[in-house]
């Protein structure tokens, strides 16, 4: 008779990582993840000029000498693999930029994508397909413990279901011995960490939590390389991951969906560097001034959107506000473009933040949460402006743009990643950047291809 299969949760996520060949993995899910590497990528190398990321560079580099692994848009800039990973993982979600799988409330590329490239600079190099291959395992890992979890969030996800993602990442990419990954996996649960209070109250420390993610989940691997044993039952057991750091837990259903696709092809772009629940309103505001809203007619304009949206992003414009938690503030994010006719990487200085302008218009604006029962919905929502004449308009959100239900078109995907060099002074590497990517998948040496184009230290 043959063996039972396995009913620990975390061993059929792990054989699911260990047992992933990119010869069996969809075009379409091959295709995402060559484009949200490049994503990744771009946003990282911008992530450089985030608030306070020189300072976490100084930081890492006072943690010790090392010329082993690189950092992103920091040309000469080489750090142990650990450091590298939490420099690298910080610029990637130091400015919201990083993709996002809406249903999951996860950013899964920035923790893992880190994690991924200082574990190839510290060992053999991998081919481009061993390291698409490792990015559709490590997104598969962390969306599924997302899906998992429908209740609201107490811990940031991208940090706490992400270094799982890593783990599972690495895991596949070196093709670890099954019990070395499972060990692995296992202590991941003991270097889990990051809750929603930076969130609330617009802190850095949530890029930081994703930093320490990606650095965590190599010392995880590196714990089980030596020998370690990691506990075995780190999801369900009664002091495991959903034991502890979410509200409910789903998890069978949602490791069912393995069976019928890979998550990387449900992942959306960010077209804009915010957080993810601002967007259907800066799209909305877009819209309605498309059609005639000007700034100097508004009276009020009130954003009615899932309570999810009210949550994360209906706090208060103020003056002085950190970067952080602008970039979570629908009040400031619509004021902006109603004033200055967008909202980009450009509109988070000291100057633009205090904006005298932005921040009175940010007075007109409130978030309204609706009845949406569902804790993950992002929309339908709408946005009804009341005009000076005493008329309204009024724009409905159905999709979010970038979502795979409104996708960037290549040319608009394209502009993005351009832009990210731009704002980090290497805007002439973005050709070469786009055109390795492309090619990653013939690559016998994946890191070396990045680095070739410019952007890798």
């Amino acid at each position: 008779m043959g063996q039972n299969p396995p009913s620990n949760p975390a061993e059929l996520l792990v054989d699911h990582a260990l047992g992933l060949r990119w010869t069996n993995v969809p075009a379409s899910a091959r295709a995402m993840a060559v484009t949200f590497l490049h994503d990744s990528l771009a946003v990282g190398v911008a992530g450089a000029g985030a608030a306070h990321a020189d300072a976490v560079l100084a930081m890492a580099q006072g943690w010790g000498e090392g010329n082993v692994a690189g950092v992103l848009g920091r040309p000469g800039v080489r750090l142990p693999a650990p450091s590298a990973a939490f420099v690298n993982a910080y610029q990637i979600h130091g400015q919201e930029f990083d993709c996002v799988h809406e249903p999951a409330v996860l950013h899964p590329m920035a923790t893992l994508l880190a994690a991924l490239l200082a574990e190839v600079e510290r060992g053999e190099p991998v081919s481009g397909e061993q390291f698409l291959t490792a990015i559709v395992a490590g997104v598969d890992i962390a969306v599924t413990l997302g899906l998992a979890a429908p209740g609201p969030l107490k811990f940031f996800r991208p940090a706490t279901a992400g270094i799982f993602g890593c783990v599972a990442g690495i895991a596949s990419l070196r093709a670890m011995p099954r019990e070395m990954a499972l060990d692995a996996f296992g202590h991941a649960l003991a270097l889990v960490s990051g809750t929603m209070q930076a969130h609330l109250e617009g802190k850095p420390a949530l890029p930081v939590q994703v930093a320490a993610a990606a650095r965590n989940a190599l010392v995880a691997v590196d714990l089980a390389r030596g020998g370690m044993p990691g506990v075995r039952d780190p999801l369900s057991g009664p002091f495991g991951y959903f034991a502890l750091m979410e509200v409910r837990e789903e998890l069978d259903a949602a490791i069912a969906l393995l069976a019928g696709g890979h998550r990387i092809t449900e992942v959306s772009w960010k077209p804009f560097p915010t957080g993810r629940a601002g967007h259907g309103g800066i799209v909305a505001v877009q819209n309605l001034m498309a059609r005639g809203l000007e700034a100097q007619n508004l009276v009020r304009l009130e954003y009615h959107a899932p309570p999810l949206i009210h949550r994360l992003v209906g706090r208060p414009a103020k003056p002085g506000m950190e970067p952080g938690y602008a970039r979570l503030c629908l009040q400031y994010l619509t004021a902006s473009v109603l004033v200055r006719g967008g909202i980009g990487l450009g509109d988070f200085t000291r100057a633009a933040l205090d904006d005298p302008a932005v921040l009175a218009m940010a007075q007109k604006i409130a978030v309204v949460a609706d009845d949406n029962p569902d804790a993950a919905a992002f929309v339908p929502a709408c946005a009804i402006a009341h005009l000076s004449n005493g008329t309204q308009m009024i724009e409905d959100v159905t999709a979010q743009f970038g979502s795979p239900a409104w996708p960037l078109s290549p040319a608009e995907h394209g502009a993005k990643a351009q832009s990210c060099l731009d704002f980090a002074g290497l805007g002439n590497a973005a050709p070469a950047l786009a055109e390795q990517i492309q090619s990653m998948e013939a690559a016998p040496d994946a890191v070396a291809l990045i680095r070739a184009a410019g952007v890798l230290g």
